[in-house]
């Protein structure tokens, strides 16, 4: 019998009808350097150039626009450090409804700064996940708001998914497609579009080594908790879900770790030779790319998304002291 997922292809096709009107259709765009480099095409999916400047922006407004009007009038809430946060708030001020952020107390300050920009109220909780979850749970007992949860949610996978429903337009004849992996919503997306429209398609995924519990889970066929992730990509210090893991354990064919100085290395790189401003989470698809941690792959045509562009400009990781 075929396993039954939390997201389908007819949902994200779904997703993408509904959102359509309110989310960017983001370029793919080559660099010639970055292909010698690499030694095969590369075809990046710039989802940094998306609203809020992240694909976090179609997920959450998937979710908020499938809730009924009677749940829409109580807010909403998440937590997050950073993308989906702002990205909920965005979604919420579009619908014209409150929005509650809870977000640790160590997230970017311009993460911060942009959601409170956006209209909504940011809690600040402790740095850990737990601290996280009670906090919004404090937020929707007091205010009845519905919880948006940053991944593990089968309205923001199948939000995520239509990155890859355009991504298969826009470039035909891909061999593989590499993503960034957190709590694993975008890479579960594209994974449910590939494997229905394009099976052909290897999907890979790559992740920081300080935070590694996709690789880990992988090898071990069971989902692992992250616990006490350090990397330099704020973006992806989270766990997967128990959502997000069954797509990824039947579809993604392999996981890359990266440690923190590639991650570095290929964001400046990628700033210099395509002159478009990319955050560590989205240098990390692109890093395994640069050296031989994909060796043997059979790929001569392979597409990279770009998770985000948030970058704090007065902390950039090459410089002395930042990225600690």
């Amino acid at each position: 019998m075929e396993p039954t997922y939390a997201c389908t292809l007819a949902e994200i096709e779904e997703a993408r009808e509904r959102i359509g009107g309110h989310v960017h259709q983001t370029p793919v765009i080559t660099c010639q350097a970055l292909d010698q480099m690499a030694g095969r095409q590369l075809f990046f999916k710039c989802e940094n150039l998306q609203k809020v400047g992240a694909f976090k922006f179609r997920g959450a407004t998937n979710a908020v626009l499938t809730l009924t009007d009677e749940q829409a009038a109580n807010g909403v809430v998440t937590h997050s450090s950073g993308n989906h946060a702002q990205a909920v708030a965005l979604a919420a001020k579009g619908r014209g409804i409150d929005a509650h952020i809870v977000m640790p107390s160590n997230a970017p300050a311009i993460k911060r700064a942009a959601v409170e920009g956006y209209g909504a109220r940011v809690i600040s909780c402790q740095p850990t996940l737990a601290a996280r979850e009670s906090t919004a749970a404090e937020v929707i007992a007091q205010t009845g708001a519905s919880f948006i949860h940053p991944y593990n949610d089968s309205r923001v996978i199948a939000g995520q998914g239509t990155t890859a429903l355009e991504f298969l337009e826009q470039t035909p004849g891909l061999d593989a497609i590499i993503t960034p992996v957190g709590g694993g919503g975008l890479v579960s997306g594209v994974s449910i579009v590939c494997r229905a429209l394009a099976p052909e398609i290897k999907i890979l995924a790559a992740e920081p080594a300080g935070a590694d519990d996709a690789a880990r889970s992988m090898e071990a066929g069971r989902l692992i908790p992250q616990e006490a992730p350090s990397t330099v990509a704020d973006g992806l210090l989270t766990s997967l879900g128990d959502l997000t893991w069954p797509i990824i354990r039947d579809h993604v064919e392999r996981i890359v770790r990266v440690d923190d100085a590639a991650i570095i290395a290929a964001m400046e790189l990628f700033w210099q030779r395509a002159k478009l401003v990319i955050e560590p989470s989205a240098a990390t698809a692109l890093a395994p790319l640069l050296d031989d941690s994909l060796a043997g792959l059979d790929a001569d045509r392979v597409g990279v998304i770009l998770s985000g562009g948030n970058v704090d400009l007065e902390k950039l990781p090459w410089q002395d002291g930042a990225g600690t």
